[in-house]
């Protein structure tokens, strides 16, 4: 099995693999008499559909007995309340500064001891599709939250006959020391005072979620928002594949095959909004033979550079997809939405973020009929999307510690994703490593297995730029002209300005002028700032994401040739 749920009763122990304090307060609770097992996607449907609130529309779940629902089963919209966003602010990870872990077991133990009040439904799924990376997730939450348990089961890989024969013949990931992952889910949860509760150790006094990815468990508490329970599974997996020589992704990835057979595979790295979905899915007017791996969570093994889908479904935003679009033929269910009645009188889905920003659905593996689950030709380039107004829509970087370096820098703006902590300015640039905000290790393993594919692999680097260049908006058709004008090696790079490590692909309506001195002082500007954040992971935070020193070399030498 690919992680380990049965242990013999001589490695049931103290010091042993699977056998850890959080872990075991959360683990307990899954075997407790107030506990159902849900098996099935049929069961969890049924479940979520007559939950209190749920709205049922008359859209039908588009070939939905072939993953497992039965053939009428329609599409269920659930709403969540006020929040509609994922919060960044209530993460607490074990292993960092300032991370009180005994008292957040503490919160942990009394959380589970009040829900025994509760039926609690535990489901299970797997996460990773290919028997190369595997790994189970368990998930336990209480009645009357069954729409995020199904969507849970939706999301990720639920428990077919395929996928079961596959699971049992696939490779242990980490030679058998890598546990099930557990995750307690109480949305309901508040904090209530209690002898030996202390909530200091909370980043937010009403919400809570504790990893503790080296023992592969989570507390999720007080969080309604399904994108908490998809990310929060997502980040552990991620951290599993992280200690086993993978490299964690938040991006897109696809194959092409041109017109001489030969492959081309480009990994997209870029936060909600900045077009990596897009990129990641264009069919570029059917030019070549296209297979996508996903659009939002992949791992690259670093030796093979292979590349694995961690789940089968796309939790995509609903703001473009308006009622009557036939992409929502592939709407699973749908959260933070409106509805309303057609002339027929059917329940119909209001998307377009009219009830709020940030409406979402989960869409079927069937919506990108070129989907595939691995991709094991090597990966060729990687791209990270910028939304930086100084950078042209694309250069290509030499060198792997700047290549790198560039991706811990990654600038973009916020996203209507994000539920902001008061006083966040919404507009800012922000600097996200990787474009993975559910990093819970420190980023310079980060920094090193992508450094690794560019200076072992081969991988090539390039930055694209999606927002504006100095005012003027950067168009998709723009990047895909380049994306197909370098995936056909027609792409002529030639050195920047006075970079002797950055090149530039000159594309028409953007070449910058590097005889303005008001460019050049604000291309500098931006990549001092990109300096400053550098140093800033060295002192921030006990320095636990400290880069090493040629990551700060390389982007001060970018600065240096700008003098």
């Amino acid at each position: 099995m690919s992680t380990k749920a049965y242990y013999p009763i001589n490695e049931i122990g103290a010091g042993k693999a699977g056998f850890s304090k959080t872990r075991s307060i959360i683990e307990a609770a899954f075997y407790g008499n107030n506990v159902v097992k849900v098996n099935t996607l049929k069961e969890a449907y049924e479940l979520a559909k007559n939950s209190p609130g749920t709205v049922v529309t008359d859209m039908p779940v588009y070939r939905g007995e072939e993953f497992g629902l039965e053939p009428d089963a329609k599409v269920l919209l659930f709403n969540d309340g006020a929040i509609t966003g994922r919060y960044a602010a209530a993460r607490r990870i074990a292993g960092e500064p300032g991370v009180d872990c005994a008292a957040l077991d503490k919160v942990a133990m009394d959380a589970i001891y009040e829900a025994r009040w509760k039926t609690m439904y535990h489901a299970e799924v797997y996460v990773g599709l290919d028997p190369e990376f595997m790994v189970k997730a368990h998930l336990l939450i209480p009645e009357g939250e069954e729409n995020v348990m199904y969507s849970w089961m939706l999301n990720f890989q639920y428990m077919s006959d395929e996928y079961v024969k596959m699971y049992k013949n696939s490779k242990a990931v980490g030679d058998g020391k890598e546990a099930d992952i557990f995750i307690f889910s109480d949305p309901q949860w508040s904090p209530v005072d209690h002898p030996g509760v202390n909530f200091d150790c909370l980043s937010d006094p009403q919400t809570l979620c504790y990893f503790n990815t080296d023992q592969n468990c989570a507390c999720i508490l007080g969080m309604r928002y399904f994108g908490e329970h998809k990310k929060g599974t997502l980040t552990m997996a991620w951290a599993i594949a992280n200690r086993n020589g993978y490299a964690a992704c938040h991006g897109g990835q696809k194959e092409y095959t041109l017109a001489d057979g030969s492959k081309y595979v480009a990994s997209v790295y870029g936060l909600s909004g900045s077009g990596k979905s897009t990129l990641t899915h264009a069919k570029h007017n059917g030019k070549y033979e296209i297979k996508v791996l996903h659009d939002d969570a992949f791992i690259i093994n670093t030796d093979t550079c292979a590349s694995i889908a961690l789940e089968p479904t796309y939790f995509d935003k609903t703001q473009d997809y308006p009622a009557g679009c036939p992409d929502n033929k592939f709407l699973l269910t749908a959260q933070n939405c409106s509805a309303t009645l057609d002339d027929e009188g059917k329940v119909q889905l209001v998307t377009e973020d009219i009830r709020n920003g940030n409406g979402r659905a989960i869409k079927s593996k069937l919506w990108a009929p070129n989907r595939v689950d691995k991709i094991d030709e090597p990966v060729n380039a990687i791209f990270w999307i910028m939304k930086d107004p100084t950078i042209p829509p694309v250069v290509k970087l030499k060198g792997a510690s700047l290549a790198s370096v560039m991706g811990a820098t990654l600038a973009t703006k916020r996203s209507t994703a994000e539920r902001l902590a008061p006083g966040v300015d919404p507009n800012k640039l922000v600097v996200v490593p990787y474009a993975n905000p559910f990093r819970t290790y420190p980023l310079a393993d980060d920094y090193s297995k992508f450094k690794k594919l560019v200076e072992e692999k081969n991988v090539d680097c390039y930055i694209i730029n999606t927002g504006d260049f100095m005012g003027k908006k950067v168009q998709p058709k723009d990047t895909l002209g380049i994306l197909e004008a370098i995936v056909e090696k027609k792409a002529e790079f030639k050195q920047w300005g006075p970079f002797s490590d950055i090149e530039i692909f000159e594309w028409e309506g953007f070449v910058p002028d590097m005889n303005d001195t008001e460019y050049v002082t604000q291309l500098k500007a931006r990549m001092n700032d990109r300096v400053n954040e550098i140093k800033a992971f060295s002192e921030k935070n006990e320095g636990y994401n400290k880069l090493p020193d040629d990551a700060l070399a390389a982007i001060q030498k970018v600065v240096d040739e700008l003098n």
